[in-house]
């Protein structure tokens, strides 16, 4: 099964920057559509973006968009989100799930393969 972790993490001050990673180990990450997932303290987890495999597709929640933004280095095994202009409200750990299809799957449950989640938080 695919083995995904993420890194990049931390603590940020309102309208700093992050670079999350979640990398592959065993298996080609290029083979997988990838998806970032946002969960904050006592709230459920929430997809924030996802890329398909050959990533000219990518979507994105509402409360991201325009700040965040996801790609993938297949050569490096590696998908990237790019977080910008961040926001108290974007504290939480943040997950990366893959899912071996072309196309990003709609349901959070069709994510068979999962980190174990990097924690972001925001705060001055």
């Amino acid at each position: 099964q695919l083995q995904l972790v993420e890194s990049g993490g931390g603590l940020v001050q309102p309208g700093g920057s992050l670079r999350l990673s979640c990398a592959a180990s065993g298996f080609t990450l290029a083979h997988y559509a990838i998806g970032w997932f946002h969960q904050a303290p006592g709230k459920e987890r929430e997809r924030v973006s996802c890329i398909s495999i050959s990533g000219d597709s990518t979507n994105y929640a509402d409360s991201v968009k325009g700040r965040f933004t996801i790609s993938r280095d297949n050569a490096k095994n590696t998908v990237f989100l790019q977080m910008n202009s961040l926001k108290p409200e974007d504290t939480g750990v943040y997950y990366c799930a893959g899912d071996p299809v072309p196309g990003c799957p709609d349901r959070l449950t069709d994510f068979g393969s999962w980190g174990q989640g990097t924690q972001v938080t925001v705060s001055s």
